[in-house]
């Protein structure tokens, strides 16, 4: 998506430790023409695959998989990164790694919000090492639901989470990838 390679040109910040910040269009402030934009894209890009709902983790993916949801007409489901009094029951977890915080964590979804059988694609903001889409990856099979890909606005393809994925078998679609960044700059992925 050449918008987004402008707009991370453009806005984005390169700092210490491989981490990209996005914060004044995507993460923190969010720009909602752009955020259709790649709503659009995510779903003309999953459109044969008959999608019945999008996983997301709180908080950062959560924009973007209502914006695909949106398009797709599908419902939404976002897992919590820490089991709250308002998830009752039985429920599906799974442990994960946060790359930018540098801590562990479980991802909870109840059990009322993934069915067996059900076409669930994950959406993320970012996909840098796949922790964060591992752990949505396992909450979907708890469930006995289907993985039908993964769609993400911005693809770090040198730490390697995408080509794991991929390499399962699972179809990954980014909507910018990144090769290599640095203060000098960010080399992108050409498609």
């Amino acid at each position: 998506m050449k918008e987004m390679q402008e707009k991370i040109l453009k806005d984005g910040k390169v700092i210490s430790g491989g981490i990209l910040k996005v914060g004044s269009f995507l993460n923190q402030q969010i720009d909602i023409d752009f955020l259709k934009r790649m709503g659009q894209e995510i779903a003309r890009l999953y459109a044969d695959e008959k999608v019945d709902k999008i996983l997301t983790i709180e908080a950062s993916g959560i924009s973007i998989a209502v914006a695909a949801g949106m398009e797709l007409g599908v419902p939404v489901v976002f897992a919590k990164k820490h089991l709250t009094s308002n998830v009752d029951g039985a429920f599906y977890s799974a442990n994960v790694h946060s790359y930018t915080r540098d801590e562990d964590y479980s991802v909870v979804v109840s059990i009322d919000f993934l069915s067996p059988g059900e076409r669930v694609l994950l959406v993320d903001d970012f996909l840098a090492n796949g922790q964060a889409l591992n752990g949505l990856l396992s909450l979907v099979k708890q469930a006995g639901a289907e993985a039908v890909g993964v769609a993400v606005a911005i693809e770090k393809c040198f730490q390697g989470g995408g080509d794991e994925i991929r390499e399962r078998g699972i179809r990954v679609e980014a909507l910018v990838a990144i090769e290599s960044m640095s203060s000098e700059g960010i080399i992108f992925r050409s498609n």
